[in-house]
């Protein structure tokens, strides 16, 4: 629309200035410049603006054709529009201002009723507050003839207890039954309950009654404390059935920590001296009342000292389980219920807490630390005949079967009673001293085998204090493998062993190694070292020390390549052509020299031909000969066949050399046209030959 608007505005005005009625060329100037001026201004304007493209949106919606008449009325016909426009909104205005009057007056009229309703409330409140505080002081004085009425009741049902009850309570000729429990019970609650008394005016009745009440129950807990006591001296453990009333005593007794724990000791140094008589009768076969026990005593059964000191363990361990099991019902079926009695007599007597015990009762801990004190003389006991074994032999092997045996029952100790056991130090004591004589009767027989010393062997195999040690630590890795301790230190526990029992002997192998001349030595020292590995490879503890055994043993038969290496270059005669050949460079200088060296002349090298051919045929089977004393044939073998493949390459370094200087030669020779010997003619052996004739 808008190119059709601006091509009819553009059509008059040309028409105009074309048509007869135009006005003629010599018009004013003036009439010309408002011409241009209005065209210019046309043309200057820019229709990519954003308002000239509303308006012409505009005019395009409204459906404006482009006329003259159109054009004339256009601007009155949107001034008109837009006073009819404002008018439509005076005339909502004015609605909506009638509205807001009436909003006004409903306003006011709500206003009116809410002062009066004001006024009404207040003179309610005025009429009503001397009834509400009279109200106020009705309850108050309610509730204290109801608090009155609560304290006579309670010290009616409460604080009075019969003659017949106070009889059952505090004297010793009546027995602990569910009438003396009950009886206590009720005067703990009035022992509690007296903080009522003392929370009124009359505070002495409730200091009489506190005072009364505090004695009844000393009374009732020294009586509970003597019947514990007695019945605990005849209290038969062996029966698992533990006596009710025993457990319900020890429950309520430990609300008294100070005498529960009396209790305790006294039975724990009771059951000591029970155990400690059992043990010794099993031992000797007599008991403290020189009476003969049906079963067949230790000492009498057990001949060897390692079944004697096992027999001994596993008596005490089977006691320790046997004694755990009886004792379990008191303390783990029990154990929430003695906690909190302790914790209510703690909070009653707070100055038997211990400042750093966060933990009041454990009934898994009390169980262990009584258990461990009811064996604390089996244990003295066992400590001394195990001592008295472990000191009257001088058999290493049995001190470290010992020790190991010790090892695996304390294990099974920690489990039983907690690594906190006072009763685990005498295993440490025990093990400690048999691996103290383990190392004393090893040192002193190092210190016999070395005055023994002499040579090695002739045929070079391990000697026979060797072949003793590895018997010995046989059985020792064995016995360390079958205990625990294999389990629990790994490796750490069998490096004093190796150290004991290995170390000192692969000394003496080594010192009497230094007296032997190559390759003698290192077969010597290979064979006592493959000993040693044999002996150790099926325990998996012991692979620190294989990895060491194994660092060695390459070294020496790194060395014994090396030998097998200079026999096989020496014998068949290829050093000379080497030695020769270490100055020579790849340069073509150097490599024509080659031939006036002394080993590459003819004479020479015809004879290192020669030679090489003799040793060809037999240069494995020589070679094998020099390690013959070497037990592993695998090693020799792969020793041979290493120093055999250095020969090779050592070979074909020199037909490389021998090559490269030929083919100097040859070109020479072309431009010479003088025939000269070949050094490959005079040395015709290839690399190819050597490698079939020594494979």
């Amino acid at each position: 629309m808008a190119t059709s608007y601006f091509s009819e505005r553009a059509s008059p005005a040309s028409q105009d200035l074309l048509s007869p009625a135009s006005p003629a060329v010599g018009t004013p100037s003036r009439g010309i410049n408002a011409l241009s001026t209005r065209i210019t201004s046309v043309l200057s304007a820019s229709y990519a603006d954003l308002e000239i493209r509303d308006a012409l949106e505009t005019l395009d919606t409204r459906g404006v054709k482009n006329t003259a008449e159109t054009r004339r009325q256009l601007r009155l016909d949107v001034q008109k529009e837009v006073i009819q426009c404002n008018g439509e909104v005076v005339k909502d205005f004015g609605q909506v201002a009638e509205q807001l009057k009436r909003i006004g007056t409903a306003i006011s009229s709500l206003n009116k009723c809410c002062d009066e309703m004001r006024s009404h409330i207040a003179a309610a409140n005025r009429e009503t507050g001397p009834v509400l505080e009279e109200a106020t002081s009705l309850m108050q004085q309610k509730k204290q003839i109801e608090t009155k009425q609560q304290t006579l009741n309670a010290f009616s049902s409460h604080f009075l207890i019969s003659e017949d009850e106070i009889t059952v309570l505090t004297s010793t000729a009546e027995p602990v039954n569910e009438e003396f429990f009950q009886a206590l019970t009720r005067v703990k609650k009035i022992h509690h309950d007296c903080q009522v008394l003392l929370g009124t005016e009359d505070q002495r009745l409730g200091l009489e009654v506190l005072e009364r009440s505090s004695k009844q129950i000393n009374a009732a807990y020294q009586k509970l404390y003597r019947w514990i006591q007695r019945e605990f001296r005849t209290l038969d453990l062996e029966n698992p059935q533990i006596n009710a009333s025993v457990r319900r005593s020890l429950r309520v007794l430990a609300e008294r920590p100070t005498l529960f724990q009396n209790c305790l000791d006294s039975f724990a140094e009771a059951r000591e001296n029970i155990l400690s008589d059992s043990f010794h009768a099993a031992l000797t076969g007599h008991t403290s009342e020189s009476q003969n026990l049906a079963t067949k005593p230790i000492e009498f059964q057990a001949h060897d000292p390692l079944r004697y000191v096992g027999d001994m363990l596993a008596w005490a361990h089977s006691t320790t389980v046997s004694e755990r099991e009886a004792l379990e019902v008191l303390f783990i079926s029990d154990g929430d219920e003695i906690k909190r009695s302790i914790q209510a007599g703690l909070e009653s007597e707070p100055w038997l807490r211990d400042e750093g015990d966060e933990d009041v009762f454990d009934g898994r801990k009390a169980l262990n630390q009584l258990v461990s004190r009811d064996i604390t003389g089996v244990a003295r006991l066992l400590r001394q005949r195990t001592e008295q074994v472990v000191q009257s032999h001088d058999d290493a092997t049995l001190a470290y079967k010992i020790s190991n045996l010790i090892g695996f029952y304390k294990g099974t100790f920690v489990k039983l009673l907690g690594a906190d056991s006072e009763v685990l130090e005498v295993f440490d004591t025990l093990e400690s001293s048999a691996m103290r004589q383990f190392r004393a009767n090893m040192r002193d027989h190092v210190a016999a085998v070395q005055g023994d010393l002499a040579v090695a062997p002739a045929d070079l195999s391990p000697p026979e204090f060797l072949e003793d040690a590895l018997q010995m630590l046989r059985v020792l890795a064995k016995s360390y493998d079958t205990s625990v301790a294999a389990t629990d230190s790994n490796e750490d526990g069998f490096h004093s062993v190796l150290a004991e029992t290995l170390d000192p002997f692969m000394g003496g192998c080594e010192n009497l190694g230094k007296s032997l001349q190559a390759p003698d030595s290192n077969i010597f020292a290979l064979n006592c070292l493959m000993a040693a590995k044999t002996a150790l490879t099926s325990y998996s503890f012991a692979k620190d020390r294989l990895s060491e055994l194994e660092e060695t043993i390459s070294e020496h038969i790194a060395q014994l390549v090396e030998y097998q290496h200079q026999y096989l270059t020496y014998t068949s005669g290829l050093n000379t052509l080497l030695d020769a050949l270490s100055d020579i460079s790849d340069t073509a200088d150097s490599l024509k020299t080659i031939p006036e060296l002394n080993a590459f002349k003819p004479e020479a090298l015809v004879g290192a031909s020669q030679q090489l051919d003799e040793f060809l045929p037999s240069a494995l089977i020589d070679a094998a000969e020099n390690l013959k004393r070497l037990q592993n044939r695998t090693i020799v073998q792969n020793i041979t066949e290493e120093a055999a493949e250095r020969f090779c390459e050592d070979f074909e370094f020199v037909e490389s050399k021998v090559i490269a200087a030929d083919d100097l030669l040859y070109k020479e020779e072309e431009e010479e046209e003088e025939p000269v010997p070949t050094l490959r003619d005079l040395f015709p052996r290839t690399s190819g030959e050597i490698r079939v004739l020594l494979s």
